[in-house]
């Protein structure tokens, strides 16, 4: 499991080991990315963060409060190859992402303007250790009807990881394989349909995909 202390101890980076040197991303690069990121947000305050993946379950945030949302122009996909974390370069796997059109239901998390920078750098530091996401702010409709800008990491199709079939059917088998330090990228599968499932959110590609590896 994913925590703080393995995020600010350098422990995390650890389990990227085999990934090539000159894809990973220095902390500076990081911070730069953080800084470029904050010094475009629209409007100023407390930060809204959107959660489609992981963050649902292990948000490792002190935020403030959460209420289910809809993110609009985007939609889940894994289209993100991992050899690291939860796959290794033998067997690779695929890690979720964001991909234009149609619409995202998850959960946005609400971090108070006093410790949003102390928390986005640890944010920064466990997404983007080789910049694979794309940081940007979306407009964000909460499920009362409360228009907001939300931080998301969405994918950066310029990436080397990226790959351009996302669809089940290509999937699929290397979900179903792969393993790292970090545990199964089906457990990931799992917890993510679960989460969803919890918070009444229906994504008929994660479903599918979840049924499909349990076969």
């Amino acid at each position: 499991m994913l925590t703080k202390q393995l995020i600010t101890s350098g422990a995390y980076l650890e389990h990227f080991g085999e990934v090539p040197t000159e894809m990973m991303w220095t902390l500076e690069r990081i911070e730069q990315s953080l800084r470029e990121t904050l010094a475009t947000r629209p409007t100023s305050g407390d930060v809204w963060v959107f959660a489609y993946g992981s963050l649902l379950w292990n948000p490792l945030l002190s935020f403030t409060g959460q209420q289910r949302a809809t993110l609009h122009g985007w939609h889940r996909s894994f289209c993100m190859r991992i050899i690291a974390g939860r796959a290794t370069l033998e067997t690779p796997g695929r890690m979720l992402a964001l991909e234009p059109g149609g619409s995202t239901q998850g959960v946005a998390l609400r971090l108070t303007e006093q410790v949003a920078q102390e928390e986005l750098i640890l944010l920064w530091v466990r997404e983007m250790p080789t910049g694979a996401y794309r940081p940007v702010w979306a407009p964000v409709s909460l499920d009362d009807g409360t228009p907001i800008m939300a931080l998301v990491f969405v994918a950066e199709p310029d990436h080397p990881l990226y790959e351009q079939d996302a669809s089940i059917e290509s999937i699929t088998p290397f979900i179903a394989q792969a393993s790292g330090p970090m545990g199964t990228n089906a457990d990931y599968v799992r917890k993510l349909n679960d989460a969803l499932c919890a918070s009444g959110v229906v994504d008929e590609y994660i479903g599918a995909l979840s049924a499909g590896i349990a076969l």
